[in-house]
């Protein structure tokens, strides 16, 4: 496989790296990484069919719970992340949404490799313009130095969860 000569090419050896460590995420970080290698503009929100976000599993201090946000135009609890707005660095896009939507700085990479990946629909907005497109969601793994959030414009509510909530909610809907 060639890899791409541009801004891409750091994140699709991260991408390997990632498919590398977790064999049974191979198939969603592969279509992942081809969206990736066949879209030289997949940072970039103006790619109405689909694009990079970054997203971070935010733990407080003991690890022992994860920030979740209801977001405002989703109606759903997710982790705070969002769009790389044509940055390559995802990472640092995942670090900065999460400092956004929670309003907490000093936020710590527990690790700068790939976390997890996702892809999901985003439904289409037609009062906005906008069309039901794909989020190739990339996670990291992120620590809080404190609890004390404060809610932003994109969120309903936020909330810290354990892993047993967690679960329990993954259940239910499930059921």
């Amino acid at each position: 496989m060639e890899l791409p000569s541009d801004h891409r090419r750091d994140f699709c050896e991260q991408l390997l790296d990632y498919i590398a460590r977790t064999p049974e995420r191979a198939q969603i970080a592969g279509s992942l990484l081809d969206f990736v290698l066949q879209t030289p503009d997949c940072f970039e929100r103006s790619h109405t069919a689909g694009h990079i976000t970054g997203s971070a599993w935010l733990l407080n201090p003991t690890g022992q719970k994860a920030l979740l946000t209801l977001h405002r135009k989703l109606k759903l609890w997710v982790q705070p992340g969002g769009h790389a707005d044509g940055d390559s660095n995802v990472l640092r896009v995942a670090l900065r949404e999460a400092e956004e939507e929670s309003g907490i700085s000093e936020l710590i990479p527990l690790r700068t490799d790939i976390y997890d990946v996702d892809i999901h629909t985003i439904p289409a907005r037609p009062q906005c313009g906008e069309p039901e497109h794909l989020h190739y969601d990339v996670r990291y793994l992120v620590q809080a130095p404190h609890e004390n959030y404060k809610i932003s414009d994109e969120s309903d509510e936020l909330g810290w969860f354990t892993a047993e909530q967690l679960r329990h909610c993954v259940k239910k809907v499930a059921e």
